[in-house]
């Protein structure tokens, strides 16, 4: 046995939790709900919150680190997430991936299944996302949209082979909305993350969860639609220094370390 290796929890029963973990990169820490100086909320947050409704005793962690890609997660934060021996757990990774220059899905999803395998044998419910299709936000995105319809059928094959629940939402229009979007439309806004903690609720079934997130919001004025000018400034602002990290070798989770590492009782909404 190593040294991350656990045996099993005791099984507690269905849709009663004690223990979430959360792996993933800066969705899954929160990015774009709040900021590093009120701290960041998310959407892994909102879910705990959701989940401590019923299950009071609820402990949570969070082990995402923003700009990881889908190994880095596996070798960094699934050996931590087996020694807290949650019961379920839930693992988002692979955008920062299928942006890179040269990404083999296969490879990706080849992490993703290995977390699968590892928290489901080790008891944990598990459950994922698919992807949305980045282009209907950014349609400077073009060329990826192959990757992500190709790396979200991975998922779903990967994660029916676990038993691993998926939220699917690529699948609902309600993602495209641009109001779920923070300015450099790669991150959600504090609507999307409550979205994406919604659609998870529902998908892992959990107490007064419902179909209600696949439901699109009321169309936006044309008013307040992004202007062909948009694009270049964001270009400029956001696109422009990400690009200058993928060359220089860098990433924005540089010195960056989970913000929950540990398991710890809720204490509120926004302050897991």
């Amino acid at each position: 046995m190593t040294p991350h290796e656990t045996s099993a929890p005791e099984p507690v029963p269905s849709g009663k939790y004690l223990r979430y973990v959360a792996l993933g990169d800066s969705q899954t820490e929160g990015v774009g709900d709040g900021d590093d100086v009120v701290g960041l909320r998310g959407w892994a947050d909102r879910l705990a919150e959701h989940l401590a409704v019923d299950n009071p005793d609820l402990q949570y962690a969070n082990l995402a680190v923003r700009g990881r890609r889908a190994g880095e997660v596996r070798s960094e934060q699934l050996g931590p997430a087996l020694a807290l021996r949650p019961d379920v757990a839930t693992v988002v990774a692979g955008v920062n991936d299928l942006l890179r220059f040269r990404v083999e899905p296969s490879t990706v999803v080849g992490h993703l299944e290995a977390m699968f395998a590892a928290l489901t044998d080790s008891g944990a419910r598990v459950a994922t996302v698919t992807f949305p299709d980045l282009t209907r936000i950014i349609p400077l995105a073009r060329p990826v949209r192959s990757r992500i319809l190709d790396i979200n059928d991975r998922i779903r094959a990967a994660a029916a082979r676990h038993g691993v629940v998926v939220a699917e939402i690529a699948r609902h229009s309600a993602v495209a909305d641009r109001r779920f979007y923070s300015d450099d439309r790669l991150h959600c806004s504090p609507s999307g993350h409550q979205l994406i903690a919604a659609a998870v609720a529902h998908a892992l079934q959990v107490p007064g969860s419902d179909d209600s997130w696949t439901k699109p919001p009321p169309p936006l004025p044309l008013s307040t639609q992004w202007p062909a000018t948009a694009e270049l400034r964001w270009a400029a602002t956001f696109l422009g220094p990400w690009l200058g990290r993928r060359l220089r070798g860098q990433s924005s989770g540089d010195q960056r370390t989970a913000k929950h590492p540990q398991l710890h009782r809720l204490v509120g909404p926004g302050s897991p």
